[in-house]
């Protein structure tokens, strides 16, 4: 089952928030700290009511959270050369890695993408983060394709 997260979810969420922090740490160690979690406590429960920033989770069948979304909704145009429209952004998502390969990711990626119809959005975005192979790999395969790449040149210090 999907639902919208509740309080009772989040020490669930926050496992699965260290997980994906973790791949993300061992990829890019220069941005990322290890042992830390992209949101707290308090920052979940604060955007569990908040219906411009839904979150989502993916419940067993003793609806304890196994995965989540997390997801924004983006009023483009961002400037004045783009055309208007609204775009459901999935700021965060992951499978608990005791339960990948169960289909469950697949089911929340066309959860969001049936949300973000209903709400009148005429796409579902994401990053991924480059090293990301297996996570890349999933939204390819769920039909997504790169939109823009941000670039970067890293300045070293002496």
């Amino acid at each position: 089952m999907i639902r919208r997260a509740e309080e009772k979810d989040v020490p669930q969420m926050l496992r699965m928030l260290g997980q994906v922090l973790e791949i993300h740490a061992a990829i890019r160690p220069d941005i990322f700290i290890s042992g830390t979690t992209k949101y707290t406590e308090r920052d979940l429960i604060e955007r569990f009511g908040d219906d411009a920033a839904p979150v989502y989770v993916a419940t067993d069948e003793n609806d304890t959270a196994v995965g989540y979304l997390i997801c924004m909704i983006r009023e483009q145009p961002f400037s004045t050369t783009m055309q208007p429209g609204k775009s459901l952004f999935i700021d965060d998502f992951c499978v608990d890695e005791a339960v990948r390969g169960r289909h469950i990711g697949e089911q929340l990626f066309r959860f969001a993408c049936d949300e973000a119809r209903r709400l009148g959005c005429r796409d579902v975005t994401l990053n991924v983060w480059e090293g990301n192979n297996a996570a890349r790999g999933f939204y390819e395969k769920m039909g997504m394709r790169p939109k823009e790449t941000q670039m970067e040149f890293t300045l070293q210090r002496n």
